[in-house]
């Protein structure tokens, strides 16, 4: 069992926990508001402690399988990873009734990462309960971002991006958020040796009823992880390799606190993300725009994710034409010359015909 696959709903992962080595100390820690159980693991007896939790965003799994690769690496002797000197607690599916129907939402269609002050959400209450009784030295949010961002403007696609986050409104570098700072200052240099230029640093824009933002304001060091996309690999299963070593480095340097040798301007340093890709951008098509016919023009699509059946499907869509689009493209086609030209008749939100672009992705 790998989960190679983009979905993965708690009955999938759940079998995982079942059969958890006795080191992991396993306990329902509360419902979901579908009553699906939400699932504590803690490992680990250390002085220092870590919350992390995943897909609190039910469409972003890819962290949840950095945690299945975090716990056989755990588990086996021989694997490099070690939590020696810390406490880990993980909650791996916060938002496991989102984690089922692929949305970012939960069943009541609340952003649980807008939900820290209001707790209006059972699954809200239940990681402040856990923050609260845990009382964590370090918080990781694990989240995956969309294909669209870059590492710096016109950069290189973000694989992973981090983000210390603000505290207050002013963007105040408090002991707390320097830290965390620190920490990513760390995992940067390390990443940068297998993925150098991909690695991007998430707006800072102070929100209280973010859930790292409240974190932050309550004096612990909390990172903002997100899987963001490598090349040509739409499930991810590359990018979880990187994320994975990022855990591992963020845990080495927080054990032997050697991250605290690095400085602000370090994290500082790491490009900012900006939305500057799309998926696929066409060349040389022909677009009918009711009466209008537009020659030689370029055509952006980006994928839409679909759950069916059990699989992630990405529906290409069409997001923009024009003489020419300022964008970078994951994959670019060009159809000059081509015996099967591309005409596209346009509709605001039309669904692009999947087999023309079967194989590209």
């Amino acid at each position: 069992m790998n989960f190679i696959d983009r979905y993965l709903p708690p009955s999938r992962f759940n079998s995982v926990l079942e059969s958890l080595p006795k080191q992991f100390k396993l306990s329902e820690i509360g419902k979901s508001v579908l009553n699906q159980p939400i699932y504590g693991i803690k490992i680990g007896s250390g002085k220092t402690k870590i919350l992390m939790w995943s897909q609190m965003h039910g469409n972003e799994s890819t962290t949840t399988k950095v945690i299945y690769d975090l716990i056989l690496s755990l588990s086996d002797s021989d694997r490099s990873i070690s939590v020696e000197g810390l406490t880990l607690y993980i909650i791996p599916q916060l938002n496991p009734d989102g984690a089922e129907a692929y949305t970012r939402l939960n069943a009541n269609a609340v952003d649980l990462n807008r939900d820290a002050l209001d707790l209006s959400q059972p699954e809200s209450k239940v990681l402040r309960k856990v923050f609260e009784d845990f009382k964590p030295d370090f918080c990781f949010n694990l989240h995956g971002q969309r294909t669209i961002f870059s590492a710096g403007k016109k950069g290189k696609s973000a694989t992973v991006s981090f983000l210390a986050p603000a505290a207050d409104a002013e963007s105040s570098v408090t002991s707390a958020r320097k830290e965390a700072m620190q920490v990513i200052a760390a995992m940067n240099n390390q990443l940068q040796q297998s993925i150098p230029g991909q690695i991007g640093r998430f707006d800072d824009t102070f929100n209280h009823n973010c859930v790292g933002d409240y974190f932050s304001c309550e004096g612990v060091p909390t990172i903002l992880f997100e899987a963001g996309h490598y090349s040509n690999d739409y499930n991810r299963n590359i990018t979880r390799k990187f994320v994975l070593d990022a855990l591992e480095c963020a845990f080495d340097v927080i054990q032997n606190k050697i991250h605290l040798g690095y400085s602000v301007s370090e994290y500082l340093k790491i490009p900012e993300n900006h939305q500057d890709y799309v998926d696929i951008l066409c060349k040389n098509v022909t677009i009918k725009e009711g009466t209008k016919v537009f020659y030689n023009q370029e055509m952006a699509v980006q994928f839409i994710e679909e759950l069916e059946g059990d699989k992630i499907k990405f529906q290409p869509s069409f997001h923009s034409f024009g003489d020419r689009i300022e964008l970078l493209a994951h994959k670019t086609i060009d159809f000059e010359g081509s015996s099967r030209p591309l005409l596209f008749h346009f509709a605001q939100g039309e669904n692009v015909d999947n087999e023309m672009f079967l194989g590209f992705y």
